[in-house]
């Protein structure tokens, strides 16, 4: 496998170019290696390499940990709050790919022969939390690629003196009709203007670097704010952060659609949490109290098992589930006991064990019988020899280790 070429080498700027520079020659490149304009067998790959490198260079972030360990990750990675999503909709639609189709489309190519719309569409990603920190809420800060208005026309769409005008072909109205004689008579269509695309207007001297759209590909970042208690598929819009509208029209917004991993340590339904917690047979025959770790950060929570307590059984604690979005109150911690049977007994509790257990067999036992077994009966004895022995050792719990 040969190795990568260095990212500054591929985009042909200096390494200590800023920006703008850095983005001035993505889009030079771009625009001569882009599979709509560049017929070579690898215009594609060299494509590819190109918004490989521009998508290090133009984060900060990933810019720095290549400049220091020369990989865009760094020795460990990013921090749990920063995430690049490279991938728009989940690799289902409009992705980094669809970006440049509205780009090189979006005053002719592909798109001449219809009318483009204006305004920016919106953009949408998938972000992923851990339960704990859906219980907390978070800010998370995204790092993704949009068409941005160009930072050079400041969104105009035209070069420094340059104007917008009514379009002399359509004028004004973006539609052009032509008329065409054939043997059946005159037949007239209606088509979208050639020279304005459907807008109505033109511009004399239209920026270099967008081509006279207002926009330009651009790596962003944004904070996004979870609320505590969000579910998997709830979605936070940002405003204004979708794609930029063109020649300065209003830009769709940034929809995010929250997923929430599954935890190790409970297991939610609804505002409502489900953990484990484990007690030995003496404990739960006489009642207990269990602290555990709640999940919010510090949090104890005290669990108390009843006594005579069985395997399974729930305890609920209230208001020590997940919060409720918008809302103070909280959903149940719903415990399950797991009984186990304790393998640290000693010799006198085991003999105090097999006295009990003696002694509830000739409960049951007819009175005159229960009476002269009390007095030292043989049954008694054996058993309490029985358990005295090193090496009896309490029998494995047939539970230990099955489903919770």
């Amino acid at each position: 496998m040969e190795p990568k070429r260095d990212y500054y080498e591929v985009l042909e700027v200096p390494r200590d170019a800023d920006a703008k520079t850095i983005k001035r020659a993505f889009l030079k490149k771009a625009r001569k290696l882009h599979p709509d304009v560049n017929d070579a067998p690898d215009a594609e790959e060299r494509f590819k390499e190109v918004n490989e490198a521009y998508s290090v260079l133009s984060d900060d972030q990933k810019r720095a940990n290549y400049d220091r360990y020369g990989d865009p990750n760094g020795p460990a990675g990013f921090g749990s709050d920063y995430v690049d999503v490279s991938d728009i909709f989940g690799g289902g639609g409009f992705g980094f790919g669809d970006i440049f189709d509205s780009f090189f489309g979006g005053m002719g190519g592909r798109g001449a022969a219809q009318a483009q719309r204006t305004r920016g569409r919106d953009m949408g990603i998938r972000l992923t939390v851990s339960l704990e920190e859906a219980a907390a809420g978070c800010t998370k800060t995204v790092a993704y690629t949009r068409l941005a208005p160009c930072e050079d026309c400041g969104g105009s769409g035209a070069s420094e003196g340059g104007h917008l005008h009514t379009c002399d072909r359509c004028h004004g109205t973006g539609r052009v009709v032509e008329v065409q004689r054939t043997i059946f008579g005159q037949m007239q269509t209606q088509t979208t203007c050639p020279e304005c695309h459907g807008q109505g207007k033109v511009i004399d001297h239209p920026c270099e670097t967008c081509e006279g759209q207002g926009r330009t590909p651009s790596r962003e970042k944004v904070e996004v704010r979870v609320p505590a208690g969000v579910h998997s598929g709830q979605t936070i819009t940002v405003e204004g952060k979708g794609e930029a509208g063109l020649r300065g029209d209003a830009c769709g917004n940034l929809v995010v659609s929250v997923e929430v991993s599954e935890s190790d340590r409970f297991e939610r339904q609804g505002d409502d949490l489900y953990c484990t917690v484990r007690v030995d047979s003496l404990q739960a025959i006489v009642g207990t109290t269990v602290t555990i770790d709640g999940i919010m950060e510090g949090e104890r929570v005290t669990v108390e098992v009843p006594a005579g307590c069985q395997f399974g059984q729930r305890v609920t604690v209230e208001g020590r589930g997940m919060p409720r979005v918008g809302m103070v109150a909280r959903g149940r911690l719903v415990a399950v006991v797991q009984v186990e049977t304790p393998q640290d007994l000693s010799k006198k509790q085991l003999l105090d064990i097999a006295a009990i257990v003696a002694e509830r067999s000739l409960d049951d036992s007819p009175a005159p019988e229960r009476d002269a077994a009390r007095e030292g009966s043989p049954a008694a004895e054996s058993a309490a020899e029985h358990f005295s022995k090193e090496r009896w050792r309490a029998p494995k719990n047939p539970f230990k280790g099955g489903r919770r």
